[in-house]
C-alpha cells in the first residue's frame, strides 16, 4: 500500500460514526498543500425546495480545512483547531456529486489559512470559503 492511499485510508476511517460518515464525505487525493474530498448531493443534504443545503456545503469545507492544516503538521506534537470560518455560497445544485479542494495559502507555526472551493461535476464553483486554523501545541 502506497503512502497517499494508506493516509486516504487513516482519512477515511477518521470519518467512521461521524457527520462525515452521515454527509458520505469521502477524502479522495491529497498532496504537500492540498485536500481533495467528495459528498454525493441528494435528499440527504438538500433543503427543504431541493437544492443542497449549503450547510452541508459548509461541513463538507470544514471537513477538508481542518485536515489540510493537520496533515501539514507534525501529528504528534501538535492538533488543529478551526476557530473562524467563512462561506460564499455562488451556485445551487440538485443532484450529483460536489468536490471540495482545500488550499493552505498561509503556514505559519501558530495559524493557517486555508481556501476551500467547492464545485460540482462540471467544474463550476458552487461555494467559496476560508477557515482559520489554530495549530495548538498537545
Amino acid at each position: 500500500m502506497s503512502d497517499k492511499t494508506a493516509t486516504l485510508t487513516m482519512l477515511n476511517k477518521m470519518c467512521e460514526n461521524t457527520l462525515m460518515e452521515t454527509l458520505e464525505i469521502k477524502y479522495v487525493d491529497f498532496g504537500e498543500d492540498y485536500l481533495v474530498a467528495t459528498m454525493p448531493v441528494n435528499s440527504r443534504v438538500h433543503q427543504p425546495d431541493g437544492i443542497l443545503n449549503g450547510g452541508a456545503t459548509m461541513a463538507l469545507a470544514e471537513s477538508v480545512g481542518s485536515p489540510a492544516s493537520l496533515l501539514a503538521i507534525d501529528r504528534e506534537k501538535y492538533s488543529v483547531r478551526g476557530i473562524e470560518f467563512s462561506a460564499n455560497h455562488l451556485r445551487s445544485v440538485k443532484s450529483g456529486i460536489v468536490t471540495a479542494t482545500a488550499k493552505i495559502i498561509h503556514k505559519g507555526k501558530t495559524i493557517h489559512l486555508v481556501e476551500i472551493k467547492v464545485v460540482d461535476e462540471r467544474e463550476r464553483v458552487i461555494s467559496i470559503c476560508k477557515i482559520t486554523n489554530y495549530i495548538l501545541a498537545k
